[in-house]
C-alpha cells in the first residue's frame, strides 16, 4: 500500500527523469583510446570524457519559463507576447538565480514593454556644460543616473530616470521637441538564449558535426581574442584554465559566475576533458547580464559598455549569445566595429518559427547562427529568417558549468559560440581576413541542410570547421601569390 502511495505521489514520468539523472552521474570507464557511443544516429564520438566529470544533477523543483517573442515595431518599442511556457529544470550553482523565471500571467502596459521602465538614454547635441545638463534635467523632470563616452560612435550618452508617471515614449517625444537632444532611446532589455536540460544525451557530437578534429590539425585559434558579452564566466573551471585574457564587469557589485557565460566560453575554448571549437583562443569575459525578475537580462547601456571594452582590448571577434529588440544605438556601435574589422557573431534567438527577427542577430553586420541537433535537424525553438547566415550544433550539448561542474544545455547561444570559435580558427590561419570574408568563407563551405540552397532555417547550412579553415588557408596562399605593383603576372616575385 505504501509503495502504491509513493507511485501516486511521484508520477511515472518524474520517476523516469530522476532515474535518468542518477544514470548521468555514473562513472564512464577511462581508456586512452576509448570513445563514447551514444547510439546509431551519432556514432562514435571523441574525445573521451573523463570518469570524474560531475554533471549538475536535476533538482526536484521544476519551474516554468515564459517563451517570449517581440513585435517588430521599433518606433513604438517592442512588446512582449506570452506564449505557452516551456518546462525548464534549474541547475545548482546559480547564486544570482539568473535562470529562475516565472510565468507572466498578466501583461500590463508598463510590464509588457521590453525596456527598463522609467529610463531613457539621451544623446545630447554638442558638448554641454554641467549647468546645461542640470537645466535639461529640471525642464523634463529627469534624474541623471550615469553618463559615459562611447568612442565607437563618437558620442556621449546619458542614462536618465523619469521622476513621475509619464511613459518612456511620452518623455522621449517631449525631450526631442524641446531641442538640444540628438537622440532619445529606451534602455532596451536583452536576454540570454538558453534552455537547460541535464537529462539529455551528454555526448560531444559537435566535434564530429563541425569536423573540429580535422580543423585543429590546421589551426586551434591560438591567441585570437574573442570577447564574450554574457553572464559571469567562471575562470577557475579546468576547461578554461589560462583562457581568460581579461575581464570587465559593467554591472558592478559582486561578480557572480554563471552557467550560461561559462558554457559559452567552454563551447569556444574548452581544452581539458571537453573540446571547444577554438581551444587555444583567448577570452575577454564581459559580465553584462545579471539577475532580473524575469531571468538573466542586460540593457542597451550596459551592452554598449561591453562593446567599447571589446574594441579597446583588441578583440577580433565578439560573441553575442543574447537577443532582444532592434536598437539604433547598438546598431551604430556594431557598424563601427565592423568597420574596424571585428567579426560579430550572434545567436538567432530561441523564440521559435513565428518570431520576427531578433537583434543583434538580424543586424546586417552580424553573422546570425541558428541551432541544430545531433541528427542535423533544426532546434525547434530556433528563430528563422532571411538573416540567418549559418547553423551549428546547439541542442543538448555538453559544456562546463560553474564550480567545476558540467551541464547539458540547448540554445542558439551555444551554436553562436561554436561559430565564434570557427572564426578564430580562420583568423589564426589568415589574420588579414575581413568580417565579410569570414562570413563568405563560412557560408561558402557550409554543408547544405534542409531545402536545396540557402533557406531561412539553416542559412547556408551547417558550419564546417575544416572546410572553412582550409578555404581561409587557400585565400592566404592566393593573396601571397598575387603580383605586386609593377610585377608582370606569371613572373617570380622578388620580395
Amino acid at each position: 500500500m505504501a509503495n502504491q502511495s509513493r507511485d501516486h505521489i511521484w508520477p511515472k514520468a518524474l520517476r523516469t527523469a530522476l532515474a535518468a539523472a542518477v544514470a548521468l552521474t555514473v562513472a564512464v570507464p577511462a581508456a586512452s583510446a576509448q570513445y563514447i557511443n551514444r547510439g546509431p544516429s551519432i556514432g562514435n564520438i571523441g574525445p573521451r570524457i573523463s570518469p570524474s566529470i560531475n554533471i549538475a544533477p536535476v533538482v526536484p523543483s521544476v519551474r516554468y519559463s515564459p517563451n517570449v517573442t517581440y513585435t517588430d515595431d521599433y518606433d513604438d518599442a517592442p512588446r512582449l507576447r506570452r506564449q505557452k511556457p516551456k518546462l525548464v529544470r534549474l541547475p545548482p550553482g546559480d547564486p544570482d538565480g539568473l535562470l529562475k523565471t516565472t510565468t507572466i500571467k498578466t501583461a500590463s502596459k508598463a510590464a509588457g514593454r521590453n525596456y527598463v521602465p522609467k529610463e531613457l538614454i539621451l544623446e545630447i547635441t554638442g558638448n554641454p556644460t554641467d549647468a546645461q545638463i542640470e537645466a535639461l534635467a529640471r525642464k523634463h523632470r529627469l534624474t541623471r543616473v550615469e553618463s559615459q563616452d562611447f568612442p565607437l560612435i563618437g558620442s556621449r550618452m546619458f542614462r536618465w530616470r523619469i521622476n513621475d508617471s509619464r511613459s518612456v515614449e511620452t518623455v522621449a517625444r517631449q525631450v526631442i521637441a524641446g531641442g538640444g537632444v540628438k537622440t532619445a532611446n529606451p534602455n532596451f532589455r536583452f536576454a540570454l538564449q538558453q534552455t537547460v536540460n541535464p537529462l539529455a544525451d551528454a555526448s560531444q557530437y559537435a566535434i564530429v558535426k563541425l569536423r573540429l578534429t580535422e580543423a585543429h590539425t590546421l589551426s586551434r585559434g591560438a591567441d585570437v581574442m574573442i570577447a564574450v558579452i554574457d553572464s559571469g564566466i567562471d575562470p577557475t573551471h579546468p576547461e578554461l584554465a589560462g583562457a581568460i585574457a581579461g575581464s570587465f564587469d559593467p554591472l558592478g557589485g559582486t561578480t557572480a559566475f554563471h552557467s550560461h557565460g561559462t558554457g559559452i566560453a567552454g563551447a569556444i575554448a574548452a581544452h581539458d576533458r571537453l573540446m571547444g571549437s577554438a581551444p587555444a583562443a583567448r577570452i575577454l569575459a564581459v559580465r553584462a547580464f545579471g539577475n532580473a525578475e524575469t531571468g538573466a537580462e542586460s540593457t542597451s547601456f550596459v551592452i554598449l559598455k561591453g562593446l567599447e571594452f571589446a574594441a579597446a582590448r583588441g578583440a577580433r571577434i565578439i560573441n553575442m549569445s543574447f537577443a532582444g529588440p532592434r536598437d539604433a544605438l547598438i546598431e551604430r556601435s556594431l557598424a563601427a566595429l565592423n568597420e574596424r574589422g571585428i567579426v560579430l557573431v550572434a545567436a538567432s534567438g530561441n523564440a521559435g518559427p513565428k518570431s520576427p527577427p531578433l537583434y543583434p542577430a538580424a543586424d546586417r553586420n552580424v553573422i546570425a547562427v541558428s541551432a541544430t541537433d545531433a541528427s542535423d535537424k533544426l532546434f525547434p525553438a530556433s528563430n528563422r529568417g532571411k538573416h540567418i547566415a549559418i547553423a551549428a550544433p546547439g541542442a543538448d550539448v555538453l559544456l562546463p558549468s560553474v564550480d567545476g561542474k558540467y551541464q547539458v544545455a540547448s540554445g542558439t547561444s551555444f551554436a553562436a559560440a561554436y561559430v565564434s570559435g570557427l572564426a578564430a580558427l580562420m583568423i589564426e590561419r589568415n589574420p588579414a581576413l575581413k568580417p565579410s570574408e569570414v562570413r563568405d568563407v563560412l557560408t561558402r563551405t557550409a554543408q547544405d541542410l534542409g531545402p536545396p540552397g540557402r533557406d531561412d532555417q539553416f542559412g547556408a547550412g551547417k558550419a564546417d570547421a575544416f572546410g572553412a579553415v582550409s578555404a581561409a588557408s587557400a585565400t592566404l596562399a592566393n593573396a601571397s601569390n598575387r603580383p605586386l605593383a609593377g610585377e608582370a603576372p606569371g613572373q617570380p616575385a622578388v620580395r
